[in-house]
């Protein structure tokens, strides 16, 4: 049973992985929709909350360093590529009952190719989730590849945090 375990656990990697690209094409999918329904910078509101606004961003989170020139395009595609290289042979590497763990991972993995996409196909990042309070406070735009990024952050850390001691060798507790 356990030779079988060892045969087995590289094929659930493969699960995690088609759970990214899941969110890939999900982030895909709503992008061309946004790009193809709503005007640029024009705010169209859903609830007393939300307006689907379409924004391009050339920076990085809450448009860090989004006029800087240009060069900020290829540093975050690279920063993307090596990430999404790393959260690969992450969850690939993992093994046991570590599914939350490895779900934030494949969250994190397809949010961050999602933008990746964006960045190489348009040189900048297609939001259009605007959050705001009583049509004063506004939060950036963002879209689902950041969503699921922050989710699989929010995720692992939570992981970290309560399963911990779970995830231990035995000699170690």
């Amino acid at each position: 049973m356990g030779s079988l375990r060892a045969v087995l656990a590289p094929a659930r990697g493969w699960f995690w992985l088609a759970l990214a690209i899941l969110v890939v094409a999900l982030d895909q999918a709503t992008k061309l929709l946004a790009t193809g329904m709503l005007e640029y910078a024009s705010p169209v509101r859903v609830m007393p909350f939300l307006n689907w606004t379409l924004l391009h961003n050339t920076g990085a989170a809450f448009s860090f360093l989004s006029d800087a020139g240009g060069w900020q395009r290829w540093f975050f595609t690279l920063l993307a590529a090596v990430v999404s290289g790393v959260l690969v042979v992450w969850i690939f590497r993992l093994r046991g009952p570590l599914h939350l763990q490895k779900f934030s991972l494949a969250l994190i993995l397809g949010g961050a190719l999602g933008n990746l996409w964006d960045r190489v196909v348009l040189g900048y990042v297609v939001d259009f989730i605007q959050l705001h309070y009583q049509q004063t406070y506004f939060f950036p735009a963002f879209n689902i590849a950041d969503s699921a990024i922050t989710l699989g952050a929010v995720f692992l850390v939570a992981d970290s945090l309560f399963n911990s001691a779970e995830q231990m060798p035995k000699e170690e507790k």
